[in-house]
């Protein structure tokens, strides 16, 4: 290996004092869990988690020993005074969640706000994250995104973040679990058409790993018929946008291209559908008005 290189990477995994480190864990294979992350939590004063039993069994698997804390979301307000006292006094705190990067859907954006509010440095090792996992997974567009997380229970805030996403033009992403997976689908359903474009994905890393559908009805379908098993992360596409006359034209082409290959009109336009966003509904309409310009 390179010199430099070599002291490079040596320097950036020794911990420092008064740090709070950011760690990522699997999601679910643990081939996932870095070099780095495990040096550090091997180096670490205190690890808060979770859930002491399962990251406890979690670094028995790599010979990892360490103090651990609980830190969730019902004792996070009670927890943060103590572990940034720790910090004062140059205690090195890592940060992990049950799977992903801490900091995502739970409590350990308080913890990172307040740590540097206090003055002390975070440090953030990266990780496996299930919503960028199954983003650049998907075939929808990366370029521009949101992430949702999940969504509230309450009537009143669930109606009113439904409808933004539903107006939303940057793909989307949702995390749901599985018995509350059928109500979600319905509920995209219901505010943004079956036609718009959805891939859900569950057990991300993990053998029965899979990816379902290409709209929500489709998903939704499959769902109804199949039980809904594991963790799920739905990435849902943008909005359709009224298009100028040129873009209508190259999406016309776009299908006729796929046709003159060997395709169907009907498999031409659901691929045109899944990598545009636009509804297929919409594609068929601009065709048939095409074919009819030409009687």
């Amino acid at each position: 290996m390179d010199t430099k290189t070599d002291y490079i990477s040596k320097k950036q995994f020794g911990p420092s004092a008064g740090v709070l480190y950011l760690i990522g864990t699997p999601i679910g294979n643990l081939g996932d869990f870095s070099p780095r992350a495990k040096h550090l939590l091997s180096n670490v004063s205190v690890i808060a988690c979770e859930d002491t039993r399962y990251s406890g069994q979690l670094l028995k698997k790599f010979q990892i020993k360490a103090n651990l804390i609980s830190f969730h979301k019902h004792n996070n307000f009670e927890k943060i005074p103590k572990l940034l006292n720790l910090l004062k006094k140059g205690e090195i705190i890592a940060l992990i969640t049950d799977a992903g990067l801490p900091g995502i859907s739970d409590p350990g954006e308080d913890l990172v706000k307040a740590t540097i509010k206090a003055g002390h440095k975070v440090i953030c090792i990266p990780g496996p994250c299930a919503a960028t996992t199954a983003l650049v997974a998907s075939g929808l567009p990366t370029q521009r995104f949101c992430f949702e997380g999940f969504l509230p229970t309450k009537s009143k805030d669930r109606k009113s973040i439904l409808n933004v996403i539903s107006q939303e033009e940057r793909t989307t992403i949702i995390y749901e679990s599985p018995h509350k997976l059928i109500k979600l689908l319905e509920d995209l359903s219901h505010v943004c058409g079956e036609e718009r474009p959805l891939q859900v994905a569950r057990e991300l890393t993990k053998i029965h790993e899979e990816q379902v559908g290409s709209t929500i009805g489709e998903v939704l379908k499959h769902f109804s018929e199949n039980k809904p098993r594991g963790e799920f992360t739905l990435v849902l596409g943008g909005a359709y946008k009224e298009i100028e006359e040129k873009s209508v034209s190259e999406l016309i082409k776009k299908i006729n291209l796929l046709q003159t290959k060997g395709q169907s009109k009907s498999d031409a336009i659901k691929a045109i559908a899944n990598e545009t966003g636009c509804s297929k509904n919409f594609l068929y309409s601009l065709m048939h008005e095409k074919d009819d310009s030409y009687t």
